[in-house]
């Protein structure tokens, strides 16, 4: 049995993001708790906050035990970009892109 939650349209890089969802794939849900709290970066409280619902999907959707738990899967995927632009020198612009990331967490037991 599985739970998953997913948190789309998050404004932050999927490059970024992928580097903090990296460090937590395969750990237990505890393991990964403490590794996110202590990694100082701008995804990982928004990763976390992915996984700890994914965790309480999994308590009250499917009654499993959280102590067993672990993350089975967990991908960033390129969301849509937001195209702005800079002003620059003598009427020229220069065209900015701001990237979104659909991040996805799933939990199994062990």
């Amino acid at each position: 049995m599985e739970a998953k939650a997913s948190a789309k349209f998050v404004r932050i890089s999927p490059l970024k993001a992928r580097q903090v969802v990296d460090l937590i794939r395969g750990k237990s849900v505890e393991e990964a708790m403490i590794t996110l709290k202590f990694t100082a970066h701008k995804a990982s409280p928004i990763v976390e906050k992915v996984l700890k619902s994914a965790v309480a999907n999994a308590e009250h959707n499917y009654d499993m035990s959280t102590d067993s738990l672990y993350i089975s899967c967990a991908t960033v995927d390129q969301g849509p970009s937001i195209k702005r632009f800079k002003p620059r020198a003598m009427g020229r612009a220069d065209g900015i892109t701001k990237k979104t990331s659909h991040i996805t967490i799933t939990v199994a037991e062990r």
